[in-house]
């Protein structure tokens, strides 16, 4: 299977293939795993409409997806959410050190949301 670029064909796939969670024993189990990425994109939806941000809840749920898929969640979390999201989720990435100095990517041309890392530097 070639996973040069998600889609809808190959994503769950890509998802298992990457899946590392030795606590989990069921299917029910890795999709509440992969449901964590619907809670991250309506908490940034959220904060999108509202200017209200949930930074704790939002990290809680990036650190377990980045627990469960290590670096194979960067390209899933693009995938699974609008680009209108992409500098808020750039702006957990920077707090988290998760963005590699190489290769360079579209992902270093993404700019982070300024109230967002200000939010995450004062926990």
């Amino acid at each position: 299977m070639n996973f040069s670029e998600l889609n809808k064909d190959n994503f769950i796939l890509f998802a298992i293939k990457y899946y590392n969670n030795p606590k989990t024993t069921t299917q029910d189990e890795f999709e509440e795993d992969l449901n964590r990425f619907k809670y991250v994109k309506r908490w940034l939806r959220k904060y999108h409409e509202s200017g209200e941000v949930r930074t704790h809840l939002l990290l809680n749920h990036i650190l377990i997806i980045f627990n469960c898929w290590q670096d194979a969640a960067i390209p899933m979390f693009f995938y699974r959410l609008e680009s209108e999201y992409w500098s808020y989720l750039k702006s957990f990435f920077i707090y988290l050190g998760r963005i590699p100095d190489y290769p360079r990517t579209v992902l270093h041309d993404i700019r982070e949301d300024d109230y967002i890392l200000k939010e995450l530097r004062g926990l």
